[in-house]
């Protein structure tokens, strides 16, 4: 049965707008038990999800849909407790964040998926030109970084984190998040054919 969705609601303040407010209206239902709104959010959401789990986990897609799938049974099991200090989508991605990097913390005391020798089949250019094969690689040559200098750089350049996060996150000094970070550029320049 759905409680009274008006409760769930902060006061009307005079602070600008944390999500919109579709995305408001359903997280308020979703929290007190309704599927259907927490269907709406998964759809409307799944996609940048499962993007920047992928990204993280290398591009391996059986394991990025199941981390996907794990961090939304963590947002419908959290919901409850959300309070609209932050956007919807901004706790939702970073609780991916979250769920995908808990994962590789606990592949990193498992053998590897010989992340390093997958950086030898990529990066050369084909009969459709040097650029394309260039973009068309770049995927690739990221999913198969290093998982520590992959998900450092990821959430630097590509989701905007300061050092500071990421090094509180993945339990590492901020100079090492620094190092990972140039190693994994260093890498990519490297398997791109570009000087260093």
């Amino acid at each position: 049965m759905l409680t009274n969705v008006s409760t769930a609601l902060p006061d009307a303040d005079p602070a600008p707008a944390t999500g919109t407010d579709d995305d408001r209206r359903q997280v308020a239902a979703a929290a007190g038990g309704d599927m259907v709104a927490f269907e709406a959010l998964y759809r409307r959401h799944v996609g940048r999800v499962h993007g920047v789990i992928a990204r993280l986990v290398g591009g391996h897609c059986a394991r990025a849909e199941d981390l996907t799938q794990e961090a939304f049974v963590r947002a419908w099991q959290a919901l409850p407790a959300f309070r609209f200090e932050a956007a919807f989508t901004t706790w939702l991605h970073r609780l991916a964040v979250n769920t995908a990097l808990m994962e590789l913390r606990s592949r990193r005391s498992r053998p590897l998926e010989d992340d390093e020798d997958a950086l030898d089949t990529i990066g050369h250019p084909d009969s459709a030109g040097h650029a394309t094969a260039l973009s068309m690689d770049l995927g690739r040559a990221v999913a198969s970084l290093p998982p520590r200098a992959r998900a450092v750089l990821v959430l630097y350049d590509i989701e905007g984190w300061k050092h500071e996060e990421i090094a509180a996150e993945l339990g590492m000094a901020i100079g090492s998040s620094k190092a990972q970070l140039h190693r994994a550029r260093g890498l990519l320049r490297a398997r791109l054919g570009e000087p260093a």
